[in-house]
Formats: C-alpha cells, sequence, structure tokens
C-alpha cells in the first residue's frame, strides 16, 4: 500500500471541503478522480502531497499514511529556481542521481580492467549495473528527447535559457521536467490542458506504461477511459470509488443508483404493507398481539437509505437562430493565416448543416484561422467570403476570461440593451446566474461561471453560424456534457477548435485536418478518422495498387517512385537493427559473459548506438511514408 486516507476530512476556515473520505493508492494503479467544479478535487491533492493537513476530532478514527520513503510528484511544486540556466542544464539535476551512477561504474569498469579490483569493488560493479538498468540509465537521454519532440521543442531549445521561453511553455517544461523524475505517487491536475491531440495521445500511453503510480484530476473523458483503472468520484463532500474507467464508472455510478432505489422501494413498500396491518388491528383485543408482531418486524428491518441524487445540476439552454442562413454559408479560398510569418493555407467551404472541428498539432494556425475569418486579425493572402445571411456568434477562450466590475446583469444588459430585464434574468437563469448570482461581478467569478457567462451572451445573438475556439476549457463533465447538447440541438452551422476529442467526436460530422504542409477537409468525423489511422500499413499496401501513370505527373510520379523504393530500403534496415539490437541484449543477459567487464562495456556501448540509428531511421520512415499518401 502506498497510501491510505481512512475517515478523512478537511476544513478551510469554516467550511468543510471534504468529510469522512476514504482513499487508497497500491503498487502502480492508475487513478482517476472526478466530480464536479468545486467538489474538492484539487484539494484531495493539495491533502496528498502534503499542502493541507486532515482534519482529526478525538474518536474519529481518522488517519493518513503514506510509504515510508515514497515519493509524491505534482506540477504545482515543480519549479525552476534558476532562470539563467540552459533547459538541457535544469534536466540534469533530474538526471543526477543516473549520472553519478554512471560515473561510478565507468570508474570501476576502468579499475576492473586495469586489474587492481577487490572482490568487494567487482560486488559493487554489479550491483550498480543493475540498478542503473533499474532506472533505466541506459535510455533516460532518449526519453528525453521524445518528450521534448512531443511537447513542441526544438533540439536547438535544449541550449535555450529557461528565461528565453514563455509563461507557457515554462509550464510544459515543468511537466517535463515531473514525469522524467519518476516520483512513486504522480499527481496530474488537468494535464491535457493545452495539449495538442499528438501530445495527449502519447501522454495517455506514456502513462499507462508508467511503471509507477498516477492520480489524475481531468475532464477529458476519453483520456480517463485510456488510462484510468480506478475511479473515485467526489460527491456530496465524499468519495466513492468504482473499478474501471470513466466509461465503466457511468455505468456502475448509474446500476448502483438504480439498484439501492429499487430496493429501497421495495422495502417501504413492505414496511408500508406491515404499517397497514398494525393500524388495522391493533384496535382489536384479539389481534392486538399480531399487530405488535408487525410492528416489531418493522422494527428489526435493516433499514435502506434512500440513494443520494446525483449533483447534476448543470446549465441548460438552447442556441436558437434568428434567420436562417443560405445553403452556403462560407467560402475560403487559398487563405493563407498568420502574424508576421505565414501559418497553414486552408481552402473549403462551408454548407449550411455543416459541423465541422479542426485539428492538429498546436502551432499551425487552427485558432489564428478562427480570428482571420472572423475579423480580428487580416489574412496575409487568399481570401474568404459569408453567404447569404450569415451572422457569426465567436466564443473565444481569452476573451471569455477577461475581468470586468461590471455584474453579471449589467454585462449581458450592455450587449443587449433592447432586451428586457425580465428576458436577460432569464436567459442567466439558463446558465446558473438566478437571484443574487446575476448580480457578481464579473472578476469574482472562476473561470467556468466566466465561460458560463461568455456562452450566455452568445445564445443571445442568436447566430446561425458558431465559430468556437475551446469552448470546453474551464467546463467540468457536465458542463461539457449540457453544451454537446446545446450545439446538437442547434440548426446552423458549427465550425470550431477543441482538444477535446469526446467533444469532437459528439459534434463533429466533418474535419479540418491542420498539418505542417497543408490543411485538410475529411468527409467524416472523429472516429472514422481514427479508425482510417489505425490501419497505416494496410493503406500504404493497397495505394500504391490503386496509382496509375495518369493519375499523378511524370515528376510527381517519379518522386513517388523513389520515395517507395527508399521506405522498402529503410523497412530492411529497421528489421536488420531491430534483430542486432536483440542479439545485443542476449549477450548482456548471457552468464557466460557477465564477468567479462570489458566486453559487457562494449556491448552497452554498441547497444546504445544501435538504439540511437534505428530511432534516426524509424523517424525518416515515419516521413517518407506520411510523403507518400500526400503525393496520392
Amino acid at each position: 500500500m502506498l497510501l491510505k486516507i481512512n475517515n478523512g476530512s478537511v476544513i478551510l476556515g469554516t467550511e468543510t471541503i471534504l468529510q469522512n473520505i476514504s482513499f487508497e493508492v497500491k503498487n502502480i494503479e492508475k487513478i482517476a478522480v472526478v466530480g464536479k467544479n468545486g467538489c474538492g478535487k484539487t484539494t484531495l491533492l493539495r491533502l496528498i502531497m502534503g499542502s493541507y493537513d486532515l482534519y482529526r476530532t478525538e474518536g474519529d478514527g481518522s488517519s493518513f499514511s503514506l510509504a515510508s520513503k515514497a515519493t509524491v510528484g505534482c506540477l504545482e511544486q515543480t519549479s525552476f529556481s534558476n532562470l539563467d540556466i540552459t533547459l538541457d542544464e535544469e534536466i540534469d539535476k533530474v538526471f543526477a542521481p543516473i549520472i553519478a551512477l554512471k560515473e561510478k561504474i565507468d570508474s570501476l569498469v576502468e579499475l576492473m580492467n586495469s586489474g587492481n579490483a577487490t572482490d568487494a569493488q567487482i560486488e559493487q560493479y554489479t550491483k550498480a549495473r543493475e540498478s542503473f538498468e533499474l532506472m533505466d540509465g541506459y535510455f533516460y537521454r532518449k526519453e528525453y528527447d521524445i518528450m521534448l519532440k512531443k511537447f513542441g521543442f526544438l533540439e536547438a531549445d535544449k541550449q535555450k535559457k529557461l528565461s528565453e521561453f514563455s509563461g507557457g511553455q515554462q509550464t510544459k517544461l515543468a511537466f517535463i521536467k515531473l514525469l522524467l523524475s519518476k516520483p512513486d505517487i504522480l499527481l496530474l491536475d488537468e494535464p491535457t490542458n493545452h495539449l495538442d491531440i499528438e501530445a495527449v495521445e502519447w501522454l495517455e500511453d506514456y502513462l499507462k506504461s508508467y511503471k509507477k503510480a498516477v492520480i489524475v484530476v481531468s475532464h477529458d473523458r476519453m483520456f480517463l477511459d485510456k488510462i484510468a483503472e480506478i475511479v473515485y468520484e467526489i460527491e456530496h463532500k465524499t468519495t466513492h470509488r468504482y473499478v474501471g474507467n470513466y466509461s465503466d464508472f457511468v455505468a456502475q455510478k448509474a446500476e448502483n443508483y438504480q439498484n439501492q432505489l429499487s430496493a429501497f422501494e421495495r422495502q417501504q413498500k413492505e414496511i408500508d404493507r406491515l404499517q397497514r396491518v398494525a393500524d388495522r388491528f391493533m384496535a382489536k383485543a384479539t389481534k392486538t398481539k399480531m399487530a405488535q408482531s408487525k410492528l416489531k418486524q418493522i422494527e428489526r428491518l435493516d433499514k435502506i437509505d434512500a440513494p443520494e441524487k446525483a449533483e447534476t445540476k448543470t446549465f441548460r439552454a438552447s442556441f436558437e437562430t434568428e434567420r436562417s442562413s443560405g445553403k452556403e454559408v462560407l467560402f475560403v479560398n487559398n487563405l493563407t493565416v498568420g502574424y508576421d510569418t505565414p501559418l497553414s493555407t486552408a481552402d473549403f467551404n462551408l454548407i449550411r448543416g455543416d459541423r465541422v472541428g479542426i485539428i492538429g498539432q498546436n502551432g499551425l494556425g487552427k485558432s489564428t484561422l478562427l480570428k482571420t475569418l472572423v475579423g480580428i486579425i487580416p489574412p496575409i493572402s487568399g481570401d474568404f467570403k459569408l453567404g447569404y445571411q450569415v451572422s457569426i456568434g465567436y466564443f473565444d477562450q481569452i476573451t471569455a476570461q477577461y475581468s470586468s466590475q461590471k455584474t453579471v446583469l449589467d454585462e449581458v444588459w450592455d450587449e443587449h440593451p433592447d432586451l428586457d430585464e425580465l428576458v436577460i434574468r432569464n436567459a442567466l437563469g439558463g446558465f446558473l446566474f438566478s437571484g443574487d448570482d446575476a448580480l457578481k461581478r464579473v472578476d469574482k467569478l472562476s473561470g467556468g461561471e466566466k465561460v458560463r457567462l461568455a456562452l450566455c451572451k452568445l445564445m443571445l445573438q442568436k447566430p446561425n453560424l458558431l465559430i468556437l475556439d475551446e469552448p470546453t476549457n474551464h467546463l467540468d463533465i457536465l458542463g461539457r456534457l449540457a453544451l454537446e447538447q446545446m450545439l446538437e440541438g442547434f440548426e446552423g452551422t458549427i465550425l470550431f477548435v477543441s482538444h477535446d476529442r469526446y467533444f469532437i467526436n459528439k459534434i463533429a460530422t466533418s474535419l479540418l485536418l491542420f498539418e505542417k504542409d497543408s490543411v485538410k477537409k475529411l468527409h467524416y468525423g472523429y472516429a472514422e478518422y481514427l479508425e482510417k489511422r489505425k490501419q497505416p500499413s494496410v493503406q500504404k499496401e493497397i495505394k500504391p495498387q490503386t496509382v496509375t501513370k495518369g493519375k499523378l505527373s511524370f515528376e510527381a510520379q517519379k518522386e513517388f517512385n523513389r520515395k517507395k523504393a527508399r521506405i522498402k530500403k529503410l523497412e530492411a534496415l529497421i528489421e536488420s537493427l531491430e534483430n542486432e539490437i536483440a542479439d545485443l541484449e542476449v549477450k548482456l543477459s548471457s552468464e557466460q559473459n557477465a564477468t567479462d567487464f570489458e566486453l559487457l562495456t562494449k556491448l552497452t556501448s554498441a547497444r546504445e548506438i544501435k538504439e540511437t540509428e534505428l530511432l534516426t531511421v524509424m523517424e525518416e520512415w515515419e516521413k517518407l511514408t506520411n510523403d507518400v499518401e500526400n503525393l496520392l
């Protein structure tokens, strides 16, 4: 058992945040913590990391135990003490134990090769080498390189000073540092925020294979489905444990509620029946004994409580259009977007009723495209045109988080002065700003409340084209479900950017895929996109057979053939390198070579060289296969 909390409570000031919670972490469990915004998820993480103390009263049996020497790591406690050093220098702090152990092994190998090593030193070497392998000492730099690439950094960034990175980049680098430190319990609070889909998918695979425990708070339902083995829900200030991923939790919770409700109702019917019998015969002397026995039966029943209703309160509203647009909504013609330099060029049209999700790596211009279409920034080249009677409603995550000293009511009324106060209050009520909540100051609202306010203002515009940039950020799962329902009932057209794959899958009927060299319109949804991505080998086998000289120009066909030939050579090289690495692994683990320290050193060095070569070849193969697909 790594961690156990029994009958725990957290009280901040006069407010009880968590009450009588039970929580445990074993071995390498991957645990999700879910619940509404404000329910205490982050408070639980801070309790685990030691920022909050367990509230104790005499005789309450509360306890908090953490395994001896177990380390707990979280982003909140991962910081940079010196911004004037390079990224490499900062990361070397994480690798200090591995680097020190490698230096020790090297010195022992040198000593043994000289023939002056004692038996004790030979034993030290054996133990040090075993520890080095357990620490993934042969691959730690490779893992660092992969993380940098997946989080959008370049090789050259390693030599940059930390002060040269933006605040957002520093947060990502702190995250990388946290992952590389490999604590026994890894705490992650909304780790997918601000990561593109490719980075999120990599993080999922990384966490699934992480050899220690993970506790994650997230509203990303697909992420939780991929990594969670245990789910703790915080509801009514306490915890409820479920085995399985997020979808399993949802099904189990519904089943548990229905089972308890059915049992409660059956018992209530039985109590009612016994009470009627007792009431009927109590006044008759000959039947008094029977009546009393019925009352005693009621007393002896093990009472079943009515199940607590789930905390399902969220906003409820609908997007209505003031008028319908023409059939053709938007024409985008070779539109190049960017600021000082071009980011991407898009060419597509929108038809009334389209629901287009924009996906792709960060930094390629997805949000910039939306800003260009609504006139916030000018296009670099190309043009776009709106169709007949098109009215745009734009949601931008950054402006949705602005501050104002106005009240919520005044904020909406100033944008819609022609509306009656009752109409505005009714609209605000649908977004959970009822009564005095409508008189809150905007700058005192939480992130989720500001998103609800922005959505309310958007709804009152009654547009027929919704352009949405990350609309689910700051919303809890219930809020995301509510937004999905609103958009599913919308009769207009939707163009949106999101990193929430569950949301994309639910809403998008087609996709705009931003890649480094192109923007592609895919005439299918996210589920089909994932299916097509799962079959690259099948596509690579089939596509060349369907290509004819008539479909490609002479030069394009020549380039296609050249790259196909190179891919074939690379695949043979990959197979050869993998076999060589496997042979080296066999030799390294051979008992016959266990005491030949000079040979082991050479074998280890050879394996590192082959692993690096394989990584380089794999990257070239991946690039060329993508190029071939784009030529078709």
